[in-house]
């Protein structure tokens, strides 16, 4: 590691600790040339995953967009961000674990949906009825009719 310092090229590593959310490891560094101390950070480097959408465009996955939906379908909702946070990084990890390049927009809308169905039922039926953009009323009650059967069973 490069001493931000002086330059040179090698260092010991002091101290070495899991950050909060446990995504990357900070590591506390002293430069074998100059003796000055600096931290570095050490993260998983993510394949790129594609999403296919709708158009058969093709566009690099993007959590924050998953994100800012979940979080429009939780408008007045009582969901904490901590709890919307959880949920964007549990879709996150299944896309990844997916260990494919490409991956439909539809089938993150499954996972979301999946998500937010154990979160929040309203948070749910929102985002479904976007997601699944619904052409008439009689569709939209349908999917809440079969949505109240699984509720009951």
């Amino acid at each position: 590691m490069k001493c931000v310092y002086c330059g040179f090229t090698e260092s010991k590593v002091i101290d070495s600790r899991a950050s909060t959310d446990n995504t990357s490891i900070r590591r506390r560094r002293e430069c074998l040339q100059c003796g000055k101390r600096f931290t570095t950070y050490e993260v998983i480097e993510h394949t790129p995953v594609l999403v296919i959408k709708n158009d058969g465009t093709r566009q690099p996955f993007d959590p924050a967009k998953v994100k800012a939906g979940v979080i429009k379908s939780c408008e007045k909702r009582p969901v904490a961000m901590s709890e919307i946070d959880k949920l964007v990084a549990s879709v996150e990890r299944q896309v990844y674990n997916t260990l494919e390049q490409e991956i439909p927009s539809a089938k993150i809308g499954e996972l979301v949906m999946g998500e937010l169905k154990e979160l929040d039922q309203v948070a749910y039926i929102r985002f479904a009825s976007v997601y699944r953009q619904f052409r008439d009323v009689t569709t939209f009650i349908d999917f809440i009719k079969e949505f109240e059967k699984i509720i009951k069973d």
